[in-house]
Parts: structure tokens; sequence; C-alpha cells
């Protein structure tokens, strides 16, 4: 099979769906590969090592999309990318369809088979190929909350660990997952009071165990997010339903209580969001004010650290793609139940039952798909 990786054109997204390693283990598998020139420069990548690996190089996404009969891609293809999409042609990326009706109904039109990186699963129920990318966004969102309640980036003026004397931060993390417990660690790691707001109590549990009283968890109901919210001075919104629409667990109302100068970080916005006064917003221009608190709400955030985020992701992907061009998309998703949770879309259908209930969409038969 000929997989195609081509450079990603978000803002400021520098990540690339296979590292050269990666395109090296697919030739070794007896697959080609072809490789957009320049698609590697964000992870250090250059053409040649990629030659090297035994892909070829082309010289534009048109190219890519026009021979490759598998797309691997880190984001989501935008309305450029969606309308070189072609029947038949396998897409593998992250894709947030929930988020976005027009990229849902664009990308089941094409006809193209669009597998989404966020929806496959595991033994355990888990998404494996959302958590390496959930552990970057949390981790990054901590350190974004501490960087805008500085006083020249529009916040507070509110060091997060404090000094000696001096009441650290107050930091909520809206949801105990993967995001949210990793923004928690490095939250604890720079000093601050972080409080987890989560509604499980095997979660709850585990929280405790890890943090040991460093971080706490608190049972997530409405009472305890307001009070906890209007004395926060950074909200890291971490609250996800796979496939589906963020639930909107911070309201405006809630916003509106915080503190001027306080912060919202909300992970969640690649899915529309947690906090209802979130919209996105890019690298270039990632923060905004609203109700006086400064909200950033960048939609790629693990692309500020693409190298980190590139390695990490085609640790979990790779199998996946292998299986995809060993076996066709048909035969890999009726032998592997894992990989048949991220089919999103197939023969101008939207597959995805928690994106088509978002958005109100009508979902296609999976099995008449797979047939």
């Amino acid at each position: 099979m000929l997989i195609g990786v081509p450079a990603e054109i978000k803002n400021r997204e520098y990540r690339v769906g296979m590292t050269p390693e990666s395109v090296h283990h697919a030739v070794a598998h007896g697959h080609q590969a072809l490789v957009q020139s320049g698609a590697g420069g964000g992870i250090g990548a250059g053409d040649e090592q990629y030659r090297q690996a035994g892909a070829r190089v082309a010289k534009t996404a048109r190219e890519i999309f026009r021979r490759a009969d598998l797309i691997v891609k880190v984001k989501e293809p935008l309305a450029a990318e969606r309308k070189m999409l072609r029947a038949g042609q396998i897409l593998f990326t992250y894709l947030h369809l929930a988020a976005d009706k027009t990229l849902a109904r664009e990308v089941a039109a094409s006809r193209a088979v669009a597998f989404a990186y966020e929806t496959v699963t595991d033994n355990a129920g888990r998404l494996p190929l959302l958590a390496p990318m959930s552990k970057v966004a949390g981790r990054i969102a901590a350190q974004v909350a501490a960087a805008c309640m500085l006083k020249n980036l529009g916040g507070c003026g509110k060091l997060i660990g404090g000094v000696p004397g001096v009441e650290a931060a107050k930091v909520v993390v809206v949801g105990g997952g993967v995001v949210g417990r990793n923004a928690a660690r490095i939250a604890v790691g720079m000093g601050a009071n972080v409080f987890i707001l989560e509604k499980r109590a095997e979660v709850m549990d585990a929280i405790e165990v890890e943090f040991d009283g460093r971080a706490r968890a608190v049972f997530s109901n409405f009472a305890n997010l307001s009070r906890h919210i209007s004395e926060a001075d950074a909200v890291i919104g971490a609250a996800l339903v796979a496939g589906a629409a963020a639930p909107k667990l911070v309201t405006e109302e809630m916003v509106k209580s915080m503190r001027p100068g306080s912060v919202v970080v909300d992970v969640a916005i690649d899915q529309g969001g947690c906090v209802a006064t979130a919209k996105p917003t890019t690298h270039d221009n990632p923060t905004y004010v609203r109700h006086g608190v400064v909200h950033y709400c960048v939609t790629n955030m693990p692309g500020a650290a693409p190298r980190t985020s590139t390695y990490a992701l085609n640790n979990v992907t790779l199998p996946f793609i292998l299986e995809l061009a060993d076996k066709g998309w048909k035969r890999a998703a009726n032998e592997n139940p894992h990989l048949r949770a991220g089919l999103s879309a197939a023969n101008g259908q939207l597959l995805c039952a928690e994106s088509a209930k978002s958005l109100g969409m009508k979902r296609g038969d999976i099995q008449s798909a797979l047939a």
C-alpha cells in the first residue's frame, strides 16, 4: 500500500504523521511511503532522512492526496485538504468531528474512509491513541496557566507556586482523566494548591493514591464546581466524552465569579470545550479576555512541543497504521474491534454514534459499511 504523509497546515502545527523511523518500519513491511517535502522540519527530520528511511519525497500535498491509498496525518483535515480527499482513500488522523459540523459533512461527503485516533480503544476501554497527546496537553496546560497569570501577559500577577510567606495560586482542574492528572502533576510540581473535580469514585481513589494529599480530589457537582471555580486563580478544563462534544461543565456564571486576571485553559476545546465561554484560538493569537478572565483555548496545544508529541504519538499509532496497510481497512476493522471503534466515516456516511448525536446528524450503519 502507498502511505502518504502530507505536511500539516493548521496554524503553528509542527507535528508530522510519521517519523522517519516509522516510515522505515512500514517500508520494511513491504509498503511504499510518499512524504511531502518539509513535512518533518518541525521535529528536526529533513527530507534526506525520509529518503534514507525508504520514502519518496513529493513537492506538494496535492500529489500525496492524489496518489496515496492511506493518508496519515496528525490534525483534522482543513478545508483545502478535504477538497483533495477521494472516495475509498483511507484517512487516519485526529478528527474531532463532534466539534465541527462542516468538517463532519465534508469528510463524509468525500466518501473517504476516515478513522479517528481519538476513538480507537484498547482492552480496558481506554483511548490509547489519545492518551499521549492528553499527557502532553495536560502538562502544557499547567505551564500555560502559570504564564498567563503573569501581569505582563494579562494575568493577575500571581506566581503559581508563591514564595515563603506568600500563598501559592489555587489551580482547579475539571476532570480527573489523563489530561487532568497530568496537568495536576505539573501544577503540584510548581507548588500550586491543586484541586481536581471528578465524579468517578475509582478515579478519585486513584488521585488520592497518586498525589498522596498534594492534590485533592473533590466530587464534581454544581455546588462544588461553583465554589472552587470562584476561588480559583486558574481553571484547567479537562473533561472529555469520547467521540462526542465536551460537556459544558463550567458555566458562564461560574466564569463571571472568578477574580479579574484569573485564567481559564480549556484543553477540551478540540471537542468544543468544557467551559461555556471558551472559543477556539491559535498559537499565533492564543488568548482573549472575557469577563475579566484570561482564556487560553488553543486547539492544537501539543503542536508547541512537536518532537516530544510526534514521537509519543507514533509509538502508539504505528501498529494500527501497519494493520490498515497490511490488511486493508475492511479486514482490519472487521478483525480488530478497537480499530473499528475509530471508524468515523465511510461510503459517504458518518459512522461515529457519539459524533452524529452531538451534531444532530444521521448515523450510517457500520455493519453495512464493513460488509
